[in-house]
């Protein structure tokens, strides 16, 4: 059995913040739009299939980097002007992290994880 990670997420301007590409980049409106964006992005491999179909080469991207957790939960509140977000999963942060870049690029700061 895979231990749960607990990741603490801050986000200065949520409201600016998307990924690179359009196409995969998070348009919500709020802290509960953009925790259950997360949470879909880490329960299903939605977001990474779309992803990797827009590789050069998508047959050569490792498969692992696809990894769900049908059991992930996110949940995201304001609290001092940012966005705070707690993630619960039995994913590795290397998983976590490229769907946060998939989804809002680099507007995301790793406070604590346990």
């Amino acid at each position: 059995m895979s231990s749960l990670h607990h990741y603490f997420l801050s986000i200065a301007d949520l409201a600016h913040a998307r990924g690179n590409d359009p196409d995969l980049s998070y348009d919500g409106a709020g802290p509960n739009d953009f925790a259950a964006a997360l949470q879909e992005a880490l329960r299903s491999p939605v977001l990474f299939e779309r992803w990797r179909a827009k590789q050069a080469e998508p047959d050569e991207v490792d498969p692992s980097l696809g990894a769900t957790d049908a059991n992930a939960k996110v949940t995201g509140k304001v609290a001092d002007l940012k966005t705070d977000v707690e993630a619960v999963t039995s994913l590795p942060m290397s998983i976590v992290r490229h769907r946060l870049n998939l989804l809002i690029g680099p507007a995301w700061q790793l406070r604590d994880m346990r």
